[in-house]
């Protein structure tokens, strides 16, 4: 019987609980011999209500980039890079984080998220909540590493350090 899930959607946003999900997602990726879409959801500093109000294309087109780059970055912290032998896309979706991924997803996705300390973008679980209620596909939540509890708030610095402790 052939393995119904046709692609592996992984949910990322640079945190320690982010990269474990990356790393499992690219492990069932190869198991199951599909792509993996590493996504990074997004939405503009101030809000869509002020960009609504006053849009700036370079803005969003700069935001946009940044947001590659963040994806490029967290393959680099999680894996090294792309692997060579799978096929990797990295997506950044304007919405917000739980919306976003659960449409995104289709009944034959597997979609991989993680679980660690709270941020502002992911506070208190709400995409992981959101995305079991609302996707559409099977949902793996990946348990935080009892490192992060341990690890200052996430960010450029941090990386490295996440990197080591978590792999």
């Amino acid at each position: 019987m052939a393995d119904p899930i046709r692609r592996v959607v992984v949910g990322v946003h640079g945190s320690a609980g982010s990269l474990r999900a990356l790393r499992r997602g690219v492990a069932e990726a190869r198991l199951r011999e599909v792509p993996v879409w590493s996504v990074r959801a997004w939405t503009p500093p101030g809000g869509e209500d002020v960009d609504r109000r006053c849009p700036c294309p370079d803005l969003t087109a700069y935001w946009q980039e940044h947001i590659q780059e963040e994806l490029r970055a967290t393959w680099q912290d999680a894996l090294g890079g792309l692997p060579p032998d799978l096929v990797a896309r990295l997506l950044a979706v304007r919405g917000p984080a739980g919306r976003s991924l659960a449409l995104l997803t289709g009944p034959d996705d597997l979609l991989v998220l993680g679980t660690g300390q709270r941020t502002h973008h992911f506070g208190h679980g709400a995409v992981t909540r959101y995305c079991l209620a609302h996707a559409g596909c099977c949902v793996l939540v990946v348990p935080a590493s009892p490192l992060d509890r341990h690890l200052p708030r996430w960010g450029p610095r941090y990386r490295r350090m996440i990197r080591e402790l978590t792999s």
